[in-house]
């Protein structure tokens, strides 16, 4: 027989049963459908709105002679609309078009200006820069923070010559997400691009580095791949709490930190997991990220490949501002951005 117990936390949160016994339970979290709603049915017109601040604070480089430059604010304006429409260049111009027609930007660039530009090396700290601003208006809401890393396939493949099976093989290239977000929202605080077959654990000082910028991070959660003495020591370098699991062989041996932590871990395993487990919320964010605009890139150069997963980032953030308006009443106050120091033509 089937134990069913249905019961509610002190804190309101409600508790669903698992079948088996009246112990093993699940927490779940209610919805506030009426602002859901609220958010969705007018976040396009939102995102242009807040798209278009941001990019409106972005200065144009400096003036080095040769062919003028298409503002670069209108020119990431019309990157991130393609990005979130999900149309390809030539499909979304009609978009671009009404984008200036609303006077949300100064041009209306074709759309080989605007595959050019996505494909531009001077783009890529434009972007990372934007992705920190836009999430600078929850900085009084995140405090606990998760990190981890996504693949998004190319349309580049590798091929070689499998000699046991005596043929060519092949398979897709990809590239490497690492963000660190905020466990509440999901709104990204910092990301870095790189080839597929890099390790998770060098990257965390750089991401929590671009974190603490702007936010006063009190915790970071991150699965094993992140687990060593530097990463540690470094977390608590920024006044924050890791929340990283140790290994199953790993020793409570170590430096005084070390055996701290291993001590916490091992004989505190209820409240260690409470905090661990909104590491959970980092794969939420990946998926609202290609839920919405796809795991698949389809840049053709390099360049352009990383600057489209920034700019895939850059619009779930927009999202998330949306969001936290209805749910959480947030004004967003955008950061004016900083002038780019060099632009490849």
């Amino acid at each position: 027989m089937t134990l069913i117990d249905r019961s509610t936390t002190i804190s309101g949160e409600q508790v669903e049963p698992v079948a088996g016994s009246v112990s093993s339970i699940r927490k779940t979290y209610p919805q506030d459908w009426p602002a859901y709603n609220a958010a969705q049915t007018s976040e396009k017109g939102h995102f242009q709105e807040l798209l278009a601040d941001l990019c409106g604070n972005v200065k144009q480089p400096d003036y080095l002679g040769g062919r003028p430059r298409l503002p670069l604010g209108d020119m990431v304006f019309v990157g991130a609309i393609k990005v979130y429409s999900g149309f390809s260049a030539r499909r979304f111009n009609c978009d671009v078009r009404e984008a200036h027609k609303q006077g949300y930007i100064d041009t209306a660039p074709s759309f080989n200006s605007v595959n050019r530009y996505i494909s531009n090396p001077g783009l890529m700290p434009v972007l990372v820069d934007l992705i920190g601003r836009s999430a600078a208006p929850l900085v009084s809401v995140e405090s606990s923070f998760a990190i981890d890393s996504s693949g998004f396939s190319t349309c580049k493949f590798e091929r070689w010559f499998d000699a046991k099976w005596g043929k060519e093989k092949s398979q897709r290239q990809w590239l490497k997400a690492h963000i660190i977000c905020g466990v509440k929202t999901n709104v990204v605080t910092s990301v870095k691009i790189t080839s597929g077959n890099v390790n998770d654990s060098p990257v965390l000082p750089e991401l929590l580095d671009g974190t603490a910028v702007r936010f006063d991070v009190a915790e970071l959660s991150a699965d094993k791949a992140y687990l060593s003495n530097n990463n540690l020591q470094y977390i608590e370098h920024h006044g924050a709490e890791p929340f990283i699991p140790f290994k199953s062989n790993t020793t409570g041996k170590g430096s005084s930190m070390w055996r701290r932590l291993y001590a916490y871990f091992t004989l505190n395993e209820d409240e260690w997991k409470e905090h661990y487990h909104r590491r959970s919320n980092v794969e939420t964010t990946f998926s609202m990220i290609k839920g919405k605009f796809g795991d698949a890139l389809r840049s053709k150069s390099e360049t352009g490949q990383v600057n489209e997963i920034l700019l895939k980032v850059l619009c779930h953030n927009i999202c998330v501002l949306v969001q936290e308006m209805y749910e959480l009443g947030v004004t967003p106050d955008l950061e004016p951005a900083v002038r780019p120091q060099v632009w490849w033509s």
